[in-house]
């Protein structure tokens, strides 16, 4: 059954991973190839009984961001990666467990604190998401 929870679980990550990029494809693909430069964001996963993490890595476009994974981590999490143009930085925590789980998340930018989320139950996504600071 965990592994049923998991999947399903999983499978809400990466849609939400990929529903904020889903309106103006056409105008904002043109915007991403117009915007070149890079920037670094850096990932903070912390919990307990965290299953995965997905995450944008760097690979793809802005609307369709390469969505990278990690099964297992050991936490406190920490990943720093580099983002281009207009692509959104986005991390996913994702647990489940019957005891209950905790995830929180944190996206900092030049330590800034772009956004930070946190949650706790059974089953237990735990998403932040920020807008790329070249934009804005």
């Amino acid at each position: 059954m965990n592994r049923t929870i998991r999947a399903v679980v999983r499978a809400v990550a990466v849609a939400g991973l990929a529903l904020g990029l889903s309106s103006c494809s056409e105008a904002v693909d043109q915007v991403d190839k117009a915007v070149d430069e890079t920037y670094e964001v850096t990932y903070e996963v912390t919990g307990k009984n965290v299953d995965s993490i997905d995450f944008h890595g760097g690979g793809g476009t802005a609307m369709e961001p390469k969505v990278e994974s990690v099964s297992k981590p050991k936490l406190p999490w920490v990943k720093t990666v580099t983002l281009r143009g207009i692509m959104p930085a986005a991390v996913m925590p994702v647990a489940a467990d019957p005891e209950g789980a905790q995830v929180a998340c944190k996206i900092t930018y030049k330590g800034k604190v772009l956004d930070e989320q946190s949650a706790k139950g059974l089953v237990t996504v735990g998403g932040c998401t920020a807008e790329s600071p070249i934009t804005g």
